[in-house]
This record gives C-alpha cells, sequence and structure tokens, in this order.
C-alpha cells in the first residue's frame, strides 16, 4: 500500500449561510470551532444541508490520492451507527482500505458542519464525537508496516489524549507525513508540533499562517531559513501566492492558477496534499508534484465540498 491515512473521521455536513449567520451565533469566519452535541445539534436545526460526504481532512487526501490511482487506506474511530454506515460506505465507493472495525460506542459519529458564505469562506463547527477517542488499539499494525507512508492530521490531537495512537502509528512507520491543520490547532499545541517537525516528520504540510505560527514569526523569510535549517521536507500553501518546498537547501516554488472560479475553499489543503503525495510517491519532481497538488487544489475550489468526482 502506497499511503496510510490516520485521522477524524468526520461526516461532513455542508450548508451555505448567509455572513450574518455566523456573527449572530459568534462564530468567526474561515476557523474551526470544536463543539459539543447540544450546540452541534441547535445549530443544525437552523440549516439546511446541501451535501454530506465521509470527511476529515486527511480522509479527504486519502480519497484524491484514489482517485488519482494509488493503492490507500484509512484509520479513523467511529460508532456503529447510521451515520458510521455513511461514513465506511462512502471510503469504501472510493476505493480506499479501511482498517477499522467499528462497534457500539459512547459517543456517536463525528460530525462537521462546514458553512459556506457568498464569498466561499468556509466556517467549520465539529462535534468530533468518537472520532476524538482514538486510541493506541484502534491502529492496525500491519497496515502500518505495509504502507510506504503514513500520513497524519494535526486536527487529532484537539481533544482528550489520541497522543497514544499517533505514537504507536509513527513507531512503527516507514515514512511519515503531517499536516499542520489549522492556525489554532498550531497555537494549542506549538511545542508538540515544533518538536514533531523537527524529530519525526520527512514532510510536514502547512499554510503560511499555520507555519509563521509554529515559528512564532511575521516573516517568511525566516520561515525559508527555519526549512532550510530543518533539512527535511516543509511544503507551504500561501493561496494566491502559490505554494513553495523547502527541502535542505533546495528551494522550490509554484505559482497558483490564475482566474478561477472559485465557489468553495473547502478541501484546497487536503486535496493539494493529495496531489503533492501523488508526486512525490510516484517519483515525480518536487516541481512536478506542487504542480499536480496545484491542479488538484484548483478544482476542487471551483466545486461545493472536497470530492473531485
Amino acid at each position: 500500500m502506497k499511503i496510510l491515512g490516520i485521522g477524524n473521521a468526520i461526516v461532513d455536513v455542508i450548508c451555505k449561510v448567509e455572513d450574518r449567520y455566523l456573527s449572530d451565533n459568534g462564530l468567526t469566519k474561515s476557523t474551526m470551532k470544536l463543539v459539543d452535541e447540544i450546540e452541534f445539534k441547535k445549530l443544525l436545526s437552523t440549516l439546511k444541508i446541501e451535501e454530506t460526504v465521509s470527511g476529515g481532512s486527511v480522509a479527504n487526501s486519502i480519497v484524491g490520492l484514489s482517485q488519482l490511482g494509488n493503492e490507500v487506506g484509512f484509520i479513523g474511530k467511529i460508532n456503529n451507527d447510521d451515520l458510521g454506515q455513511k461514513y465506511e460506505d462512502g471510503l469504501k465507493k472510493e476505493n480506499v482500505n479501511y482498517f477499522y472495525s467499528k462497534k457500539k460506542e459512547n459517543l456517536p459519529t463525528g460530525t462537521c458542519l462546514i458553512l459556506i458564505t457568498p464569498d466561499t469562506e468556509r466556517t467549520m463547527c465539529t462535534f468530533l464525537g468518537t472520532a476524538g477517542k482514538i486510541n493506541k488499539n484502534d491502529v492496525d499494525i500491519d497496515s502500518v508496516k505495509s504502507s510506504d507512508m503514513i500520513f497524519l492530521e494535526g486536527y487529532l490531537w484537539d481533544e482528550g489524549d489520541p497522543k497514544s495512537a499517533f505514537d504507536k502509528a509513527m513507531s512503527l512507520a516507514n515514512k511519515i507525513a503531517m499536516s499542520l491543520s489549522d492556525q489554532f490547532c498550531v497555537e494549542r499545541h506549538k511545542t508538540s508540533f515544533l518538536a514533531l517537525v523537527k524529530n519525526k516528520l520527512d514532510i510536514t504540510f502547512a499554510n503560511e499562517q499555520e507555519i509563521k505560527s509554529l515559528i512564532d514569526t511575521k516573516s517568511f523569510e525566516e520561515v525559508i531559513t527555519f526549512g532550510k535549517e530543518l533539512g527535511k521536507m516543509i511544503i507551504i500553501t500561501r493561496g494566491e501566492k502559490g505554494s513553495i518546498a523547502i527541502n535542505g537547501s533546495e528551494i522550490t516554488e509554484c505559482d497558483s492558477k490564475k482566474n478561477l472560479k472559485i465557489v468553495d475553499l473547502t478541501g484546497a489543503g487536503d486535496l493539494f496534499a493529495a496531489g503533492f503525495l501523488h508526486g512525490f510517491i510516484n517519483n515525480l519532481t518536487i516541481k512536478e508534484s506542487l504542480e499536480k497538488g496545484t491542479e488538484m487544489s484548483s478544482k476542487i475550489i471551483q466545486k461545493i465540498g472536497a470530492r473531485l468526482y
């Protein structure tokens, strides 16, 4: 198997809202807020659902990799409930090997409300449910060992202590890639994330805000210096400024695509990572891998949701 993703198994519930809806509900645009079951149900009761998808950041990337013809798998904790069944069926339909045997849990399957405002920005309210309770016993040892690389998400650090699952997977993995996921996530776990980037990860994915937050700087030049000194691969997306790969002293840049009809930014980073990793595991150059990531993210932001097909 080429890549095994380990992340939050979240059913994405996509809804369109006006800006006022965010302010009325105390939500900050373009961020991800963790909510409890009561707040989640309250919000959901006021919304019209456009679409539901088997989501979660790394799961989106893994589906993208599968759609590009790669053999991939995923581990994520779900409940044996209606949404859990939908989640599993959704991944299997995309030819993703799902290495988790669901059983009855105290908490329901995780869900994320993705609220899309008219400017195409997405604001997320996540009820992690049982997804955030993943532990070392949920990690399938054989699938980790038999994959060329594991791909983790920073969001997994957000609740309880799934660190045991992280640590077990990393100790068995051949190569490790991780996405920093979200600026708030980075700020909450800065010390841990910095240690991971420096000592454990082979490839780190971040956007410009996340990497600046990680090393406490406002200067992108300092990010470049940090990346060069690190001596490992950091892939940074910069919105309209394109993307950049820092691999030791080697710097590779890629322009963004222009004149796109942007509909929804959901999954842009996830599909960028899928495109880059597709290039990486199939021995394309770093430049070609960045271009594949850019192509994938450019396609996904011109449609609703985080699925290309």
